[in-house]
């Protein structure tokens, strides 16, 4: 079996157990409790007044003064607290404004006197073990999806599409012209003028051809291009041939693949690492990556700032105030960290938006016995239990060292039952056979 083939056969398994649901032990209670039928309300953010309309607010309010100020005693100081707001209001949009167009650039970071990380590097291993920096990867992928044409030209083409155009909505028109295609051919393959498609045609350059894969995919169909009369000359059309149209099983096949199919995308390497322990293990040498801002990053900070000047119009909690400061204080796209063993120090790199759980993970799968409860605290020693937020959220960008401890409770027992029996080292042998200097 190809490695497209293995590769697709594992997205549609992951498809079918996404749509089962999530799992559940055998011995818990499966009944789901009933939900309200109620809808919850949606709170739309209010626009905080125009400046006009303020101008036009705060006269009105001089003009009744007099008169509440007979009914309401306490009208002044409130007031005076409202234009206060109004004030502060004033002085963030203006900040703001001012960060936007004075961008600060971000601190220089205390640098180790060895090297830590060269590099961000990407990886895809349903592909091949290759481990590379992100360019690269895409090329790998590029080349991949093109050596696995001629074997599964079906599969690789409509991998091709999904992976190799980044614009979504562009993809998804582009699907949805095919498939009409194949509808057409599946209920009418007799029909002349649904087996031929002329390149030349305006929709069918917009929507489908000035995609990467599309071509291939045209021809893994069965279609072929040819010069045909049209107005007072030829022109190039894709053309299927009748009987070919008339195998609607196999047309079939091809729809299903092409409505299923998933872009190939590389991951992040954890780029792990194993220490000894080291009072430099809180010194780190980040690489400019963890900088670097792409233009779609750039909109969603732009979008960020609209959503946060919005917001100060509205009514907020101090917890949901400290988030929004949180989120706009992010300024990077990676963050690596060291987890503080008794007896070593593991390292991976992670995204900045990841959550916390992705660490949680990390940890566990390295573990000599990752059956047993463990807890992750910062340098403060204070327990990280919301594993839910990200990174960034927590404050442990763009790098920072976590305590590991295990459950004291489990581990007392274990011990009890083990007596000295066992490996000393909290993680996996082959990762320790890998320990180096800091």
């Amino acid at each position: 079996m190809s490695a497209i083939k293995k590769f697709f056969q594992k997205k549609k398994l992951d498809v079918k157990f996404k749509k089962a649901g999530e799992g559940h032990k055998l011995t818990d209670d499966t009944r789901s409790a009933p939900s309200s039928s109620r809808p919850q309300s949606v709170q739309t953010p209010r626009s905080g007044p125009s400046e006009e309309a303020a101008r036009a607010a705060e006269a009105a309010l001089m003009r009744t003064t007099k008169n509440q100020t007979k009914s309401d005693p306490n009208y002044i100081a409130k007031a005076r607290m409202r234009r206060e707001m109004e004030e502060e209001k004033k002085a963030a949009e203006q900040a703001m404004k001012l960060a936007s167009q004075y961008r600060e650039e971000p601190k220089e970071i205390v640098k180790d006197s060895a090297p830590v990380l060269n590099s961000i590097l990407y990886t895809c291993p349903d592909i091949g073990p290759a481990v590379l920096p992100k360019e690269e990867m895409n090329k790998y992928i590029h080349e991949f999806l093109l050596s696995q044409l001629a074997e599964e030209p079906a599969m690789a083409s409509a991998l091709m599409i999904q992976t190799l155009n980044k614009d979504k909505e562009k993809v998804k028109v582009c699907v949805e012209t095919l498939t009409k295609y194949l509808d057409n051919l599946i209920n009418n393959p007799s029909e002349e003028k649904f087996r031929k498609i002329r390149l030349s045609n305006k929709a069918f350059i917009e929507r489908v051809r000035n995609l990467a894969g599309t071509d291939e995919f045209l021809q893994a169909v069965g279609f072929t291009i040819r010069k045909l009369p049209f107005e007072d000359g030829e022109t190039d059309f894709y053309v299927i041939e009748e009987e070919v149209a008339k195998d609607s099983g196999c047309l079939e096949n091809i729809k299903e693949i092409l409505l299923t199919a998933e872009p190939i995308r590389p991951q992040l390497d954890r780029n792990l690492k194993v220490y000894h322990p080291s009072p430099s293990a809180s010194r780190f040498n980040i690489p400019d990556e963890f900088y670097n801002i792409s233009p779609a990053e750039l909109k969603r900070e732009q979008q960020a700032r609209q959503e946060a000047t919005e917001k100060l119009g509205m009514l907020r909690t101090k917890a949901m105030r400290e988030r929004d400061e949180r989120r706009e204080l992010t300024k990077y796209r990676f963050v690596l960290i060291r987890v503080r063993f008794h007896d070593v120090l593991l390292e991976g790199t992670f995204k900045a938006n990841e959550p916390f759980s992705c660490l949680v993970d990390f940890v566990r799968e390295n573990l000599e016995h990752d059956w047993i409860p463990f807890h992750l605290s910062s340098s403060g020693g204070q327990k990280l239990t919301d594993h839910s937020l990200t990174f960034a959220e927590l404050g442990l960008a763009p790098a920072a060292v976590v305590n590991f401890s295990w459950d004291k409770e489990v581990m007392e027992e274990v011990k009890a039952q083990q007596g000295n029996k066992g490996s000393n080292s909290s993680l996996k042998q082959e990762l320790m056979a890998r320990i180096q200097d800091l």
